[in-house]
């Protein structure tokens, strides 16, 4: 009875310490010690049996605080006749900053329909000590020359280049001035040119657009988006609405505090850029008609309130204006 009591006792810790060993976690560096900027590599080697899908941790940009990581992980594995796999991962690092530095076990996990299980690594070492700049027999090895030591800059040095550059400069600047003044009076006059009133800037954008067939390649966004910007380029010209940079509702208030009317145009005006707002931000689709129909639609407001030259070159509200002053 003792004997199959032993047997039994003796194979369940063999089997314990056989599940024990099924997977193994190394990690170490090269070295366990090294001067700053050097550059070793940092080893984590697993041993498991082939086909357990274990999940080994990886590092990014460092190993710990101070412990670079310049490259890697290069990972290599290979599998003994045993059955047992070896997946080996390694990063090659430095440090800057001297002391001895403790990096904490890694794990590999391995997820189960009973839980979450890892194996961990041992602690690795490693000290960063600074170079010795002098030895304590100075004799015994030959150095390099110091290097020059660099003064500072005084203002005696610096005050003659910068009356340089200000002479330099205010030669120039009369140069110039000298030639325009000879370039005015060889030309006679200068040419002043007169920018076009803002409905025929409108009108020729439109003409644009009309003849870009936007909406009918399926642009449908990108064209009521150049169809509002014409109208508000419009609204800056005419009534100085800097509306560019202003919501529809905005857009709108400004217009009517220079005193145009809530009248047909201003309704007009409304629809296509609320009706673009509704493209624009809420992905409506318009149909065919309705594209035509805010297209013609912006063509009558600027009809309807355009301005025209008259004799003596006075700007006067156009006869066929239904609503709006400046």
């Amino acid at each position: 009875m003792k004997k199959i009591i032993f047997y039994i006792l003796f194979s369940i810790s063999f089997l314990t310490f056989s599940s024990g060993q099924e997977v193994s976690v190394n990690a170490g560096f090269d070295t366990s010690h090294i001067y700053i900027g050097d550059q070793i590599r940092f080893t984590v080697i697993v041993d498991q049996p082939a086909g357990l899908g274990l999940l080994i941790s990886e590092f990014k940009d460092t190993i710990i605080k101070n412990i670079e990581i310049l490259s890697g992980p290069v990972t290599d594995s290979i599998r003994n006749l045993n059955g047992i796999l070896r997946i080996k991962k390694e990063y090659l690092i430095t440090s800057f900053d001297s002391g001895r530095y403790q990096v904490p076990p890694l794990y590999a996990e391995l997820k189960t329909e009973e839980g979450l299980k890892r194996f961990y690594s041992d602690y690795s070492y490693l000290e960063v000590v600074r170079p010795l700049i002098t030895p304590p027999d100075t004799t015994a090895k030959i150095f390099d020359i110091v290097a020059p030591y660099k003064a500072p800059v005084t203002i005696g040095e610096v005050l003659p280049w910068f009356l340089l550059v200000l002479l330099v400069a205010a030669i120039g600047y009369f140069a110039f001035r000298l030639y325009k003044k000879y370039r005015r009076s060889d030309a006679g006059h200068e040419v002043i040119v007169i920018p076009d009133p803002a409905h025929v800037i409108a009108f020729r954008e439109l003409e644009k657009l009309k003849e870009e067939k936007l909406w009918q390649k399926g642009e449908v966004k990108e064209y009521y988006s150049k169809l509002t910007t014409i109208l508000r380029q419009y609204l800056e010209n005419r009534y100085n609405v800097y509306s560019l940079e202003l919501t529809t509702h905005e857009t709108l208030n400004a217009l009517l505090s220079t005193g145009f009317k809530r009248d047909v145009s201003f309704d007009r005006l409304k629809a296509v850029l609320s009706g673009a707002d509704l493209v624009k931000f809420a992905k409506y689709n318009p149909e065919p008609t309705e594209n035509e129909s805010f297209y013609q639609d912006a063509w009558t407001f600027v009809l309807e309130t355009k301005q025209e030259e008259v004799s003596s070159g006075d700007l006067v509200k156009d006869e066929t204006k239904a609503g709006g002053n400046l």
